[in-house]
């Protein structure tokens, strides 16, 4: 099932890139960020609500508040970065430059979380990096 929700996140994601390219004509990339942050924010609700998993609230430990307060500022910077690049470049060149996401979650899994390095993972990460710096260059 994981792969059906990987595979639907990465449509969706697409799909971002070129709306929010279409969208942003003439607005603050600030704004804009802000806006999109808005919709995210009731669509996730709305989810908790439908799912009843606002009923797991009460128990979430205070080291998981800490890091995902943490994962939600620099998915917020993130955010705003991106979108500014995007108001500023070609899609064609911001994206490929932030899926380098890729490549440096990669390395952080195997350094700080001591996820499994392999031969075939560290194929991927330089075929990803060189298929980056073609695709910008």
């Amino acid at each position: 099932m994981w792969l059906f929700f990987a595979i639907l996140s990465s449509v969706f994601a697409a799909l971002t890139s070129i709306l929010a390219k279409a969208g942003m004509e003439g607005i603050n990339s600030n704004l804009a960020t802000a806006i999109r942050t808005v919709v995210v924010l009731a669509m996730a609700w709305v989810m908790v609500f439908l799912t009843d998993a606002y009923k797991g609230i009460g128990g979430i430990s205070s080291k998981s508040w800490v890091f995902l307060i943490l994962s939600g500022l620099a998915t917020g910077a993130s955010w705003l970065c991106y979108y500014r690049a995007l108001q500023l470049g070609d899609v064609s060149k911001v994206v490929p430059i932030d899926k380098m996401s890729v490549v440096l979650t990669l390395i952080l899994a195997f350094v700080l979380m001591h996820e499994e390095f392999s031969l075939k993972s560290a194929a991927g990460c330089i075929l990803i990096g060189a298929g980056t710096l073609i695709m910008v260059l």
